[in-house]
């Protein structure tokens, strides 16, 4: 796995960047590269971590995922 041209190396962050690229930054044009990195930390920390769904989450948002699991693993405990 680990050598190089190896595709399945980096496949989630292939995957997260194609993502990003095609639903956020080639919709919009950026007057300065600091305009671009605050859209882009927006982006991510504000919608894609708390609230996109993810098709590995069960069709839950990473915070809702989080919340389950704590919430299960008090019920078990």
């Amino acid at each position: 796995m680990s050598r190089r041209g190896n595709c399945h190396d980096n496949a989630v962050a292939e995957n997260f960047l194609h993502l990003l690229k095609r639903e956020r930054i080639r919709r919009r044009t950026y007057l300065t590269r600091d305009a671009a990195r605050r859209d882009v930390f927006d982006c991510i920390e504000m919608f894609y971590n708390p609230t996109r769904k993810h098709t590995n989450n069960s069709m839950q948002s990473p915070v809702d995922y989080e919340m389950e699991q704590q919430r299960m693993n008090k019920a078990s405990v």
